[in-house]
């Protein structure tokens, strides 16, 4: 005769509870590994932080020039013609800059007075410096009705402020490795000479200012 050889609930429980033991194991030794790999990674990242740390570039108004500035017609509408130079300086010494958008556009207390206009996508290496032009040409733009009566004032006053506002989109460069897009806002004064009587065109600003940049 066989022998039947029988398995009490016991032993089934006991044998349950065996082959649950290294489950947990595997799970803690994959938590160590993720959590080495994790901090590993935040350690690289803090590194290229702290060895590259972008600085953010630095913009100046070398040059404003009001060509044109009147009004035509009963309804407030103004023809302008702004000549302006400005100079953009990299102060990073291990990053490139990629300008990939850029557009400006005048103001005057706090309404714009020309159309944006677009400076050409170009590319900044380390430490350098480059002059960007740009023609603000406005034709028949609606303005406030008050526009008028504030240069009038301003030309009491002696002098002209506009504003000058930039917007972009930029990405650095270290090496072959180039980063995503970072949007850019460069905020420009300038101020000009003016006389109670109505000047002889054009207007010039007198000295370069700073621009505040923002990102």
């Amino acid at each position: 005769m066989s022998k039947i050889t029988e398995i009490s609930p016991k032993d089934c429980a006991t044998k349950k509870r065996t082959t649950t033991i290294p489950i947990p194991k595997l799970n803690k030794k994959l938590y160590l590994y993720l959590s080495t790999l994790l901090l590993s990674l935040l350690s690289l990242l803090l590194l290229i932080y702290l060895t590259l740390h972008p600085s953010k570039p630095h913009f100046s108004l070398q040059q404003a020039e009001v060509d044109q500035l009147n009004l035509s017609g009963p309804s407030s509408l103004l023809n302008s013609s702004i000549q302006i130079t400005l100079q953009s300086d990299n102060p990073n010494t291990k990053l490139g800059i990629y300008y990939d958008e850029f557009i400006l556009y005048a103001s005057y207390k706090g309404q714009r007075i020309t159309p944006e206009a677009a400076i050409s996508p170009f590319y900044q290496g380390q430490g350098e410096t480059n002059l960007l032009s740009a023609s603000l040409v406005g034709f028949q733009l609606p303005v406030a009705p008050s526009f008028a009566y504030e240069v009038q004032s301003d030309q009491g006053a002696g002098r002209l402020v506009l504003s000058f506002k930039g917007m972009g989109r930029l990405r650095w460069r270290v090496g072959s490795w180039v980063s995503g897009r970072y949007r850019f806002v460069v905020s420009c004064v300038a101020v000009m000479p003016l006389g109670p009587a109505v000047p002889s065109p054009p207007l010039r600003s007198r000295s370069s200012s700073e621009c505040s940049t923002v990102m």
